[in-house]
């Protein structure tokens, strides 16, 4: 005969185990997702998002083509999930570094920081995010812009605290020539000639981006 106590627990047991498979089975989906918005980046980045089909994406992730609608409802949705998820990640991580930094100069120094690893850790994204953006549906186009001009605004507010007197308009003219430094570099350090080691290549841009956010103003005489 069963004991009491050993009857309470059997539900316990039952539903524990029953909630670890469905933590395993979340895990395994999410896993098969981000390998899909991997292989997407890759290949969107290499050939082009109109040259790159389901099944392409499908065979480079481990997975039939079809497989993919488990996931996203079509290429473009894939495309859509890449850009806004990168958008959304470097906004928060931005909005945390500048959270934690104690001062503006640690803040800049900071997002300069970040914006460099997020760059020589995400080529194909920053290739996928130049010549695909357009093929995004309108929708994810008008979010992946109102994330990116937020993570802008984060640092011109910044800038503003360093150059103080100073129009945002130019301020944001730095954030943005200095984006242009770092997401371009990744590629031709990749691309053309030797390539440069990221250890090598990491304090480079960093102090190449702090000297233009940071450089004074000249006016023309």
């Amino acid at each position: 005969m069963t004991e009491p106590s050993q009857t309470a627990q059997l539900p316990s047991a039952q539903a524990a185990s029953t909630q670890a498979v469905s933590t395993q089975r979340s895990q395994a989906k999410a896993n098969r997702r981000q390998a899909l918005l991997s292989a997407a980046a890759a290949l969107f980045a290499l050939e082009g998002f109109n040259r790159v089909s389901l099944e392409d994406l499908g065979a480079a992730a481990g997975v039939s083509g079809p497989a993919v609608y488990r996931h996203f409802a079509g290429k473009q949705a894939v495309l859509g999930a890449l850009l806004l998820s990168v958008s959304q990640d470097l906004l928060d991580g931005g909005r945390k570094v500048v959270a934690d930094a104690d001062g503006d100069l640690a803040a800049l120094g900071g997002l300069v920081a970040f914006h460099v690893d997020f760059a020589l850790s995400n080529p194909d994204v920053i290739r996928v995010q130049d010549q695909d953006f357009s093929n995004l549906a309108g929708e994810d186009q008008a979010e992946v812009r109102t994330l990116q001009r937020n993570y802008v605004e984060l640092w011109v507010d910044v800038l503003a605290g360093l150059h103080e007197g100073t129009e945002a308009a130019e301020l944001r003219m730095r954030a943005h020539a200095t984006f242009g430094l770092i997401n371009s570099t990744p590629h031709s350090v990749r691309s053309h000639g030797r390539r440069i080691g990221v250890r090598r290549a990491r304090p480079l841009l960093e102090s190449m981006a702090l000297a233009a956010l940071l450089a004074p103003a000249t006016l023309p005489e």
